[in-house]
């Protein structure tokens, strides 16, 4: 089987593909000073537990230390296996049609090949995680740009932080839209603002490309606000992992 391993600021997600059908998924907290050993060892004993054969790597991460981590591990407890990290000069079959290329983080690269593969273009796709991604795909697959925003857990941690009548509460949908107390309160402006706010940008990004074909969510976050959000149309919460398949496919 495949592993695919996505490592990103906050949660490091996993998965096996026997062909291009998921097997296996796990999702881990990323910790950026962790070894090669204890990477590989966690990863092992992940494996192990779904008694997991794997015969080949397909890998991405936007945490600079964890990939040298990362790079590290494969060479040692997966030196006998193919393997690929997404970075420049791999294959992705995705044109990147912006001011930097070099900019782009590989799990953007990814996600955009794989919603242009399972959904055609123009699309978006909108990533919950640390950051709330919104990543635009041409009617041609190229990857056009797009828009960040604070997370909604950053966004939460940061009222804690700054505001002293404030604490840091659950991110879950209230029973209102007007709170009846301050967790309440602090819920309801998070939860619908982070709605309103990714429709916002989608419809904005819609008129300028002038018809979208898809809007995608995905990420960790992404159940929270998707009933909320009135764009989006599909939820595929493994798209980056359906994407280092599909880069792997292209490699080997």
């Amino acid at each position: 089987m495949l592993l695919c391993i996505d490592i990103g600021n906050t949660n490091t997600v996993l998965a096996t593909f026997d062909g291009d059908k998921l097997v296996h998924s796990w999702r881990i907290k990323t910790d950026a000073r962790s070894t090669a050993d204890e990477l590989g060892l966690m990863f092992r004993g992940l494996l192990a537990g779904d008694a997991v054969e794997i015969t080949g790597v397909a890998a991405c991460s936007t945490v600079p230390a964890a990939l040298r981590s990362l790079r590290t591990m494969l060479s040692r407890y997966y030196a006998d296996l193919p393997s690929v990290i997404v970075e420049p000069g791999v294959r992705t079959g995705v044109q990147l049609a912006i001011d930097n290329p070099k900019e782009v983080g590989a799990d953007r690269v990814v996600n955009t090949l794989a919603a242009y593969t399972l959904y055609g273009g123009p699309s978006i796709v909108v990533d919950f995680g640390t950051t709330t991604n919104f990543d635009v795909i041409s009617g041609r697959g190229e990857f056009l740009g797009g828009a960040f925003a604070p997370g909604i857990e950053i966004s939460f941690d940061a009222l804690a932080a700054r505001a002293a009548q404030l604490r840091k509460v659950e991110a879950t949908k209230p029973r209102s839209v007007i709170g009846k107390n301050t967790v309440e309160c602090l819920q309801a402006g998070l939860y619908f603002g982070f709605a309103g706010q990714v429709d916002r940008i989608v419809e904005r990004m819609t008129e300028e490309l002038g018809e979208v074909k898809a809007v995608i969510a995905t990420g960790g976050l992404a159940s929270l606000v998707l009933n909320e959000c009135r764009t989006i149309t599909h939820h595929e919460p493994m798209i980056t992992l359906i994407g280092l398949r599909m880069v792997y496919e292209r490699n080997l």
